[in-house]
């Protein structure tokens, strides 16, 4: 820092007519020529001869251009005017003048920039924003870990994510303007790199930062540039005008192919589409982003710029550990502010990390390199169930840096994830197995982690009639419209009832359906009677019960909610790939069932049916909604009774599986490559009872079909044993291929899914005078130090693998954060 004006040196050199080597800041008078000559006139000229910088607030001393464009530019002299972008960058009349004015030398520069932002941006193409856009100098920052000296780059050196990444006080760069060399300019100015990070000094900023070139430019080419936080000067942010919704995700797709981007993967909405889960507005902070960041609320370009490179960033390669480092190269912004921009970064990474949106999956760290700093380390947690909510939640935790221990009960993990390996050729889930929307769905990010292809389920899906029979598909067109027709006016009636009004789902809809014969005096024959049946036995496949015991108010609570869109697919090599990685490094305590939970004291003691205690400062509990209904663990004090309340308000679905080997495929010829196919339910009585089979080889080689037993039918084969349940699945087979012989299996398995003591259940669905709010009083945690997760607390996306996975991610953000 220099205390008084320097002398402005002789022009030697195309580096020494930069304004870079003048400081950028100085106090006190302009020195005279010669002291000898000093009088009070001169006093009084000198005086005149130097003007502030208007700005309220301004700190600047004694203010310097920074364009040096005009041939009589101020530099740290005098100027009729100042015109400010920072606390630290301003520039003269003179300079504004040259690019403004007409008859200037700069004036076809500027209005052919004018016109390539007013084509492609929003905001105000302003003298000041093509300062800031294409005359304030870059900034860069030593690479080497003993530095990490900022310095600025002369005005011809363009910065690029290759300089930033690798450069190193003293190294010498291609100047990106001409063939010759340029150096940088050797001066670290520690005063402004911590002069940014005040507050006072990002409100002096009259311009908010766009970024060049950003990462997630392809992704937005729909927006304006400048509303998502990029410069509309860049080529890589030219918009796409004109052109209608459908070629613009068109061109998303195709931009996704060209950058290697997953299909699955969309993390920013598109103008005018909403309606899909974990997608954000490129252009709108979320609230919890607001609330973390309340300083952004005014203006949010800086956030929403490096928020959205970040996940652009994170979801064009999700296999490894996206650091503050690896963003730094890819900000590109001219002046002091990406100094600021760097930093926030920081900051912006460990709050997206610690929320889950990246950094997450099966992502294995380093445990000398967690996720978050060292602030979040100091906590102990234990976990109840390593299923995949709680094993989602321990992998989260441990790589944010934080101690965990997992208590199992089982002998294995997984919960209600178990795959049978033992079919030739084939894994088959006698638990989950299908991903229902794999658009943004955090499983589809897994498989993308460990290089796991999905098989696409197809649409096809032929109803057979028992005597083999394939039903016409208008039939099953028509009696799907008025299944659908009669869920529309459960929706409408609905809309005035409270929970005391609820009735149960199976009623409400008999009631309709019997209303309608009546009233329209359409008479349906006993085939589409049938398939009513059928498609009424997919619903309690949905709600994984019967009918008359789910909410007719409640039922599909979770669709208010942006849900998964995109393909339905099945993971052919099973959930346990998934849940296996997830477990990888965690120290999981198998045979362990909890027994107690004491958080009376200022840490919570956990003791197993073994006697073991175990201690730490917070607890998350994950088992499946059927234990907590039936008290397996006592908590003390005990939970709140509006939480018990909530837990008895949900039921517990189950459905169970069966799946066979055979030495042929004899349904081929029949199905012709569907991936499943329908069972017309003879009545009313067998509905639910194999009304579905899987084909579950998708490559066609091997011979392995899987059916559900939902509904009523489960209760039927409660009390059967594998070989009757098999007679009655072989009965059922044999009368759908009657036209041929259906041969013995060579393998088989029927699930018991409702006798296992440490599961009891399927998933949850919400009972008649039940609600929705249930799943989010179900997740509140208790004093801050008991949590709870499970797709049972998962109000959006319960029933799934996927809703289990994310309750386990939201509660470790929850647990990192108190």
């Amino acid at each position: 820092m220099s205390t008084g004006r320097l002398r402005t040196k002789k022009k030697s050199s195309s580096l020494d007519q930069s304004p870079d080597n003048l400081p950028l800041r100085s106090s006190g008078r302009q020195v005279k020529k010669k002291a000898t000559e000093t009088t009070d006139d001169d006093d009084d000229t000198s005086e005149k001869k130097y003007r502030k910088c208007e700005k309220a607030g301004c700190t600047e001393a004694c203010t310097v251009c920074f364009a040096s464009a005009a041939e009589r530019c101020a530099k740290n002299g005098y100027t009729s005017r100042w015109y400010h972008l920072s606390c630290g960058e301003h520039f003269c009349n003179e300079c504004f003048d040259h690019y403004y004015r007409s008859h200037k030398d700069g004036y076809e520069k500027y209005t052919a920039w004018k016109r390539i932002w007013t084509s492609n941006g929003k905001s105000e193409p302003s003298p000041k924003a093509f300062m800031a856009d294409q005359q304030l100098p870059y900034w860069v920052q030593c690479t080497k870990p003993e530095c990490g000296k900022w310095r600025q780059l002369t005005k011809e050196i363009l910065l690029t994510s290759q300089i930033a990444q690798t450069y190193r006080c003293g190294m010498k760069l291609n100047n990106s303007c001409k063939v010759t060399s340029a150096l940088l300019l050797c001066r670290c100015i520690f005063f402004f790199s911590s002069l940014v990070s005040d507050h006072w000094w990002y409100s002096m900023l009259i311009l908010p930062p766009l970024l060049k070139d950003s990462v997630a430019a392809p992704f937005l080419s729909a927006y304006y540039p400048d509303c998502v936080g990029m410069s509309p000067s860049c080529i890589s942010t030219n918009r796409l005008l004109g052109e209608s919704n459908i070629v613009k995700l068109e061109h998303l797709k195709c931009t996704s192919n060209a950058t290697g981007m997953n299909k699955y993967f969309q993390p920013f909405y598109q103008p005018n589409e909403c309606g899909k889960a974990l997608c954000v507005r490129p252009d709108v902070m979320e609230l919890d982003e607001l609330y973390e960041f309340p300083e952004y609320s005014r203006d949010p370009t800086m956030y929403l710029a490096l928020r959205n490179l970040i996940l652009a960033l994170w979801y064009t390669n999700c296999k490894e550990a996206l650091t503050p480092q690896k963003c730094t190269h890819h900000i590109i912004v001219r002046g002091l502010v990406r100094i600021r921009c760097v930093q926030e970064t920081e900051k912006i990474l460990y709050f997206m990390t610690r929320k889950g949106l990246i950094n997450t999956g099966i992502l294995s760290v380093n445990p000398d390199h967690p996720l978050l700093p060292k602030e979040y380390h100091n906590k102990s947690v234990i976990i109840i169930g390593a299923g995949p909510a709680g094993l989602a939640a321990a992998r989260q935790l441990q790589n944010f840096g934080i101690k965990v221990i997992v208590l199992e009960a089982k002998d294995r993990i997984g919960g209600r994830v178990l795959d049978d390996k033992t079919f030739k050729g084939v894994t088959v889930g006698r638990g989950a197995q299908i991903v229902n929307g794999c658009v943004n769905n955090p499983v589809a990010l897994m498989c993308e982690q460990l290089g796991i292809k999905m098989h696409k389920l197809g649409e096809k899906c032929d109803l057979i009639q028992e005597g083999g029979r394939i039903t016409d598909p208008t039939i099953d067109k028509r009696m799907d419209f008025h299944f659908n027709a009669i869920l529309d006016v459960v929706s409408e009636w609905r809309k005035d009832k409270n929970q005391h009004q609820d009735v149960p789902l199976g009623e409400k809809i008999q009631e309709i359906y019997k209303a309608f014969i009546q009233e329209s005096g359409i008479q349906f024959s006993e085939l589409e009677e049938k398939v009513l049946q059928f498609h009424l036995s997919n619903l309690e496949y949905a709600c994984g019960s019967n009918l008359y015991e789910v909410s007719a108010r409640s039922w599909d609570h979770n669709e208010f909610f942006a849900q998964f869109a995109g393909d339905h697919t099945l993971l052919t090599s099973g959930y346990s790939t998934i849940i296996d990685k997830l477990a990888q490094g965690l120290d999981i305590r198998l045979k362990s069932p909890a027994c107690h939970i004491d958080y009376s004291g200022e840490e919570v003691q956990v003791t197993t049916r073994d006697g073991t205690v175990w201690t730490a400062e917070k607890v998350l509990v994950t088992i499946p909604l059927t234990l907590l209904q039936k008290s397996a663990i006592q908590f003390i004090p005990s939970l709140p009774e509006r939480k018990m309340k909530a837990i008895n308000s949900l039921g517990t679905g189950v459905i169970e599986k069966i799946a066979l080997q055979f030495p042929y495929r004899f349904w081929d010829s029949k199905i012709q490559g569907a991936d499943f196919f329908g069972h017309i339910p003879p009545g009313s009585s067998k509905r639910g009872l194999f009304s579905l089979f899987y084909d579950m080889d998708p490559q066609r080689k091997c011979s392995v079909l899987m059916s559900v037993v939902t509904g009523d039918a489960v209760a039927t084969i409660k009390n059967f044993d594998d070989k009757q349940v098999l007679q009655q699945c072989m009965t059922v087979l044999r009368e759908l291929f009657k036209e041929q012989e259906v041969p013995d299996p060579v393998k088989y398995f029927v699930t018991r899914w409702n006798k296992d003591p440490w599961i009891q259940m399927a998933y949850s669905f919400v009972k008649t005078g039940g609600s929705g709010e249930a799943y989010d009083i179900i997740a509140e945690d208790v004093q801050g130090t008991i949590f709870f997760a499970g797709e049972a607390t998962n109000r959006h996306f319960p029933q799934t693998v996927t809703g289990a996975y994310l309750s386990g991610i939201r509660e470790a953000s929850k647990i990192a954060a108190f």
